[in-house]
């Protein structure tokens, strides 16, 4: 684009958003642009925040028009750099879009726009006595279009599914500036393609998310957590099928935690209590959440016993009060926590058959320690959905070294057969390893996709493949 055009495009947008709905040079906030990974940290050429569906309308026809490549952004929380700005990219923030339109308690539903921080919408939700179930570290600062054009995923997958699962209406602005209005409420909706699932885990590349109506749930009455020490990891697979055919729906977590992680948790985050010894192979914790509390507490225990009976556990601890959950609930947290104390971690975020999870924990760790014997690091994550998480310091050179580390994870995920990516998306960090999962005729499909949606490639150009 010529110069004189380019200052046309950028003083045509400002006037589309007004004073307060830009920012540019020195005025723009790291945060919007720093990459959470430290791998980028270029400043875009300009960036807006609209107020309304029709700004953004209005932003993406005038830069379809002069093929001008925009990078959506939610809360800047993602780890596959997807959302902050490359070179000569304009990013397109949703920070003053925040509004909680409606909470409709006969449809179960609460309508956002998609700038809202996922922790209002959880808060909005339980003052209404009703659950939105989605749930994840960033909650605080992470925002429900960001979790959408995602797929977020989180810890109660077992129970509620992915975001996509969590969604019954849907606004979007694809790539010309046209406004998809999907806002329903209908939870039977048989008519034709289910539309907004072109735009829900699509890393912004095929539309841009603006507004959505959330499929609510009953606030659960009642809460039971435990964690048991586990030997091995055969146990604990059968002890996820116990656990699921003895709690059957009221089973809303299922996550685990290798001894390697719980030692790091331990020495490195202080405010993460520790519950038992560390010289079991693994650390189950698990959740029921219901609706009637005695009953669900004694099934509960009655279900842990019988596990026991069984030799699953070795030992277990049952919260009986709020603030023993929550601790309990920390130390989960606390596994991706680890960082500050031992240095800079890759994090990573693979999806595995459960029954695959035992040997790939041992076989990844083998293969990394011979490459660096004295490596750093740790596995959890929310096995009862198949998705692992692996932290890993190799030293000094960490950063430097993170496609060598790449190629022997994913490798192996690879030969199980995995996914490369669970719940974090692909963004650029991963898009080389999208064919360790994905078929050429599914890439050929979403190449397709992308073309005939997005025919300038406007839309985060680079991202995905």
């Amino acid at each position: 684009m010529a110069d004189c055009e380019s200052e046309l495009l950028i003083e045509s947008l400002k006037a589309i958003v007004g004073l307060a709905g830009y920012r540019e040079g020195a005025d723009i906030e790291s945060k919007n642009y720093q990459d959470v990974m430290g791998a980028r940290s270029i400043p875009p050429v300009l960036l807006l925040r609209p107020e309304s569906t029709e700004q953004v309308s209005e932003i993406l026809k005038a830069c379809h028009a002069a093929g001008q490549p925009v990078a959506p952004q939610g809360g800047m929380t993602g780890l596959v750099s997807a959302a902050a700005p490359l070179q000569g990219e304009i990013s397109l923030s949703f920070e003053r879009m925040k509004k909680v339109i409606e909470i409709d308690p006969f449809t179960s539903s609460m309508t956002v726009e998609a700038g809202v921080e996922l922790q209002t919408i959880q808060e909005k939700a339980d003052a209404h006595d009703l659950l939105f179930p989605l749930d994840l570290g960033a909650r605080g600062s992470c925002t429900i279009g960001g979790n959408l054009s995602t797929n977020a995923g989180g810890n109660r997958v077992i129970r509620y599914g992915m975001t996509r699962e969590l969604v019954v209406g849907l606004e979007a602005v694809m790539a010309d500036g046209t406004i998809i209005d999907g806002l329903h409420k209908l939870r039977k909706n048989n008519t034709g393609y289910d539309l907004k699932q072109l735009f829900i885990g699509s890393e912004g590349t095929l539309g841009v998310i603006t507004r959505a109506v959330l499929k609510l749930s009953p606030k659960p009455s009642s809460q039971v957590v435990a964690m048991c020490a586990v030997n091995d990891f055969a146990k604990v697979a059968d002890l996820l099928v116990h656990a699921q055919a003895g709690l059957g729906a009221n089973l809303s977590a299922f996550e685990v935690v290798w001894n390697n992680t719980y030692k790091l948790i331990d020495q490195h985050v202080p405010h993460a209590t520790v519950p038992m010894e560390d010289h079991f192979g693994f650390y189950v914790l698990i959740e029921s959440m219901g609706s009637h509390a005695e009953k669900d507490s004694d099934l509960f225990l009655e279900v842990l016993s019988q596990a026991s009976e069984a030799k699953l556990i070795e030992e277990v601890i049952v919260a009986d009060s709020d603030t023993k959950i929550k601790n309990l609930w920390t130390v989960r947290d606390a596994a991706a926590e680890i960082y500050p104390g031992v240095g800079y971690m890759h994090t990573y975020d693979v999806s595995l058959n459960v029954a695959d999870m035992g040997y790939f924990g041992e076989e990844v760790e083998s293969r990394l320690r011979s490459e660096w014997p004295d490596a750093i690091l740790g596995l959890f994550g929310h096995i009862g959905d198949g998705n692992l998480h692996i932290v890993i310091h190799v030293g000094e050179d960490t950063l430097s070294l993170h496609l060598q580390i790449d190629e022997i994870i994913y490798g192996l995920i690879q030969e199980l057969h995995g996914a490369v990516s669970a719940e974090h998306g692909i963004g650029l960090m991963k898009k080389q390893f999208l064919p360790y999962s994905k078929s050429e005729p599914e890439i050929a499909l979403m190449k397709a996709l992308k073309h005939t949606m997005d025919p300038q490639g406007i839309l985060n150009p680079g991202r995905v493949f």
